[in-house]
């Protein structure tokens, strides 16, 4: 039997949408990038690159939706908001920093972000005079 298991090519399709995804951070920062396409490029790239998800994915069905429509739609929309040849150029930037190591410290940041959003949201509740 030839060709690829299903978990090497599930692997390479969650590898191809993290490059895909780095490539739309890396637009929302570019300044060649028209404004509307720099806006989508960052709500998707941060959604797509963050640990948090609208529908945890421990949900049945649901919680895999976003991962497998919202993010790739997501990036569909941004890649046709953005010329040809300043694509090409972003996504060559963004696989070969997929070839390096991981930063832990930058995950370490998001996470700690993102603890301190849900501290000042539990703050707010707490101190409101409605509770």
């Amino acid at each position: 039997m030839t060709g690829k298991s299903l978990s090497e090519r599930v692997g390479e399709l969650g590898h191809r949408l993290a490059v895909e995804a780095h490539a739309a951070w890396l637009a929302a920062r570019d300044a060649r990038t028209p404004w509307p396409a720099r806006l989508l490029a960052v709500a998707v790239a941060a959604y797509a690159l963050s640990p948090i998800d609208l529908i945890p994915d421990f949900v049945p069905v649901l919680g895999w939706i976003d991962d497998l429509l919202i993010v790739p739609l997501g990036l569909w929309a941004v890649r046709r908001m953005i010329p040809d040849a300043l694509w090409s150029e972003l996504h060559a930037a963004a696989e070969a920093a997929s070839e390096r190591p991981s930063s832990r410290a930058g995950m370490a940041f998001i996470l700690l972000v993102w603890a301190g959003l849900l501290y000042i949201v539990y703050w707010s509740v707490r101190t409101s005079p409605w509770h």
